[in-house]
C-alpha cells in the first residue's frame, strides 16, 4: 500500500470521525491488493460533486485506489462491526468484504462515506472470500444511480474496478471492486451490535455520534433520544413510501440493510415489479415472501421496533416508562408512511388538493390493475397522457366507470392554475430499470466484456422523468416467460 502526491490531487479530502468512536466499533486494516484493476465505469457527476478530478481518478494511481491498492491521504481504512435480524434471525454481522477509507468533505462541506465493496477478507468474513464479482457489483451501480435520478434517498456509486481475478462461486466469475458513497452507514444493524455487546456508555457515544452526523437540529434541552428515534421513523415512512410509488423491491429488508440516514442501502437481490401485485417477490432466498411488494412498509415498522428497543436505556431511567415512549412514537409511524403514500399516490393521478375519496380512487385502480395484471408504471405513464388502449384495463367496464369518477375528480381541483398533467409527468417515470434491460446489460458486460449496453442503460436511467421519445423501447415488457423473475444476493 502506498500514498503519493497523486493521489492528494485527485481531490481526496478525508476525515474520519468514524475512527475516533470506541475501538469495538470496528477494525483498522487496509484492503487486499488486486492482481490488475481496470475501471469499468466511473460516475462523473457525483465525482465532480464530491470534488474529485475525474481525469485524476481514471489514472493509474487513480484506479489504484479505487482498487485498494493504493490508500489516499487521510484515509483510515475499517470494517464496521454491526448486527442484524435476517429474515427474523439475529446474528452478529459486520463488513466482511467492504471497507470504509473515510468521510469525503465536498467543496460544500457535506460529508460523506467513501467505502469500498469487495475489497478482501475482513475479520466479520464468516468465511466468505471478501471479494464480489462483476454482475452484482455492476447492479448496485445501475439500480442505486436509477433509485438517485428517481430522487429516492440512497446510497450511490462512483466507480466500479475489474480485479483482474476470479472469484467463485457457483462458478468462477470475474471480480470487481465498487467504490459506495453514503451519507453514512451506521445501521439499524450497527445499534443493535452495540446494545448487544457493548455497555450504555457505547450505546450513549454512538446515538451522539449519530445525532450529530444526521440530525444536528435536535432541541438539546428535550429528550435527545426519542429525537433520533421519531426522525429516523420519519425519514424511513418517506423511504418506504417512496419505494411503494415506484414498485420498488428491496428484497431483503433485514435490520441491518436499514440505514439510519433514511438512505436506501444494499442492492443485492432488488428489483422493480412489471405487473402489479402486492404479493411479488423477487428474492431466490424469500421463500415465504417476508420481505414482498405489499409486506415492504411492515417489515419497516418492525425493524424501526428493533432500532427502538436499542436505544431504552437512552430513553428514560424507567424501563416502564421507556418503553411508553418507543411505543408512542412507533405508534406514528403507520400514519406517517400512509400520508407520504396517499400524497404520493394524489400526485401520481394530478391530484394536487384532498378529497375524503381519493384513497377509495386509488384503491380502486390498483384493484384493477392486480386484477387485469397491468403493468404498473406504464399503466400510469398511459394515464399520464391520456394513452388508455396501451393498458390492459382498456375496454373494460370497471375501468370505463373508474375513468369517469377521475374526470370528474380532476374537473373538481381547486386551483386551475395548477397543471394536473405537469404533476402527473412529475410524479411518474417513463421507465424504470426493466428487470430484462438490466439483466441484458449484465450478460453484455460480464459474458461478452462489452459494456456499452450497461452504460446506454444508465444514461438513459438518468432521466426517468423526462419522457423523451428515445426512451419508449426501454419501458417496453420482457417477454412471457414461464418461469417467474428471480434475483440473487450476488455474495
Amino acid at each position: 500500500m502506498t500514498k503519493g502526491k497523486a493521489i492528494i490531487e485527485s481531490g481526496w479530502n478525508l476525515e474520519h470521525s468514524y475512527a475516533r468512536l470506541p475501538k469495538s466499533f470496528f477494525t483498522v486494516l487496509n484492503p487486499v491488493p488486486v492482481r490488475s484493476p481496470k475501471l469499468i465505469i466511473l460516475n462523473h457527476p457525483l465525482a465532480t460533486s464530491l470534488g474529485l478530478d475525474i481525469h485524476a481518478l481514471q489514472s493509474k494511481e487513480g484506479v489504484a485506489v479505487l482498487a485498494g491498492n493504493q490508500i489516499p491521504e487521510g484515509a483510515v481504512p475499517l470494517a464496521q462491526a454491526y448486527a442484524g435480524h435476517q429474515f427474523g434471525h439475529f446474528t452478529m454481522l459486520g463488513d466482511g468484504r467492504a471497507l470504509l477509507l473515510g468521510e469525503q468533505i465536498t467543496p460544500s462541506g457535506e460529508r460523506f462515506d467513501i467505502q469500498l465493496k469487495g475489497s478482501g477478507k475482513t475479520p466479520y468474513s464468516r468465511g466468505g472470500d471478501g471479494r464480489a464479482a462483476l454482475g452484482p457489483m455492476l447492479r448496485e451501480y445501475i439500480i442505486s444511480e436509477a433509485m438517485h435520478a428517481l430522487g429516492i434517498a440512497t446510497t450511490r456509486s462512483l466507480a466500479v474496478v475489474s480485479t483482474g481475478e476470479s472469484v467463485i462461486r457457483e462458478t468462477a466469475l470475474p471480480g470487481a471492486i465498487l467504490t459506495r458513497v453514503a451519507t453514512s452507514h451506521l445501521r439499524v444493524g450497527t445499534f443493535q451490535y452495540v446494545s448487544t455487546w457493548g455497555n450504555v456508555e457505547e450505546l450513549r457515544t454512538l446515538a451522539d455520534y449519530t445525532l450529530q452526523r444526521h440530525f444536528p437540529d435536535g432541541d438539546a434541552a428535550g429528550n435527545q433520544y426519542l429525537y433520533l428515534l421519531q426522525e429516523v421513523i420519519k425519514r424511513q415512512a418517506g423511504l418506504i413510501a417512496q419505494w411503494q410509488l415506484v414498485g420498488f423491491i428491496h428484497g431483503v429488508m433485514n435490520t441491518d440493510n436499514m440505514a439510519i440516514s433514511g438512505e436506501t442501502i444494499d442492492y443485492g437481490p432488488c428489483a422493480f415489479m412489471d405487473t402489479y401485485d402486492p404479493a411479488t417477490v423477487f428474492s431466490s432466498i424469500d421463500t415465504y415472501g417476508r420481505y414482498a411488494y405489499g409486506n415492504q412498509p411492515h417489515m419497516a415498522a418492525w425493524n424501526l421496533a428493533r432500532f427502538a428497543e436499542t436505544l431504552l436505556p437512552l430513553l428514560h431511567d424507567n424501563q416502564a416508562q421507556a418503553v411508553e415512549l418507543a411505543k408512542e412514537a412507533l405508534s406514528d409511524f403507520a400514519e406517517l408512511y400512509h400520508c407520504n403514500w396517499l400524497g404520493g399516490m394524489r400526485a401520481k393521478l394530478g391530484l394536487f388538493n384532498e378529497e375524503p375519496q381519493d384513497e377509495s380512487l386509488i384503491e380502486s385502480l390498483l384493484s384493477m390493475m392486480q386484477e387485469y395484471q397491468a403493468d404498473y408504471t406504464n399503466t400510469f405513464r398511459a394515464l399520464t397522457f391520456d394513452q388508455l388502449e396501451e393498458t390492459t384495463l382498456f375496454g373494460t367496464a370497471e375501468f370505463t366507470q373508474w375513468y369517469e369518477l377521475w374526470q370528474a375528480r380532476l374537473g373538481r381541483q381547486q386551483n386551475q392554475n395548477i397543471s394536473s398533467h405537469q404533476l402527473m409527468r412529475n410524479s411518474n417515470p417513463a421507465l424504470i430499470p426493466r428487470n430484462h434491460r438490466v439483466e441484458e446489460a449484465l450478460e453484455a458486460a460480464v459474458k461478452q466484456g462489452d459494456f456499452s449496453v450497461m452504460e446506454r442503460l444508465v444514461d438513459v436511467l438518468s432521466s426517468p422523468y423526462a419522457h423523451s421519445p428515445e426512451q419508449a423501447d426501454y419501458a417496453t415488457l420482457p417477454a412471457p416467460s414461464a418461469h417467474p423473475y428471480r434475483t440473487f444476493c450476488g455474495t
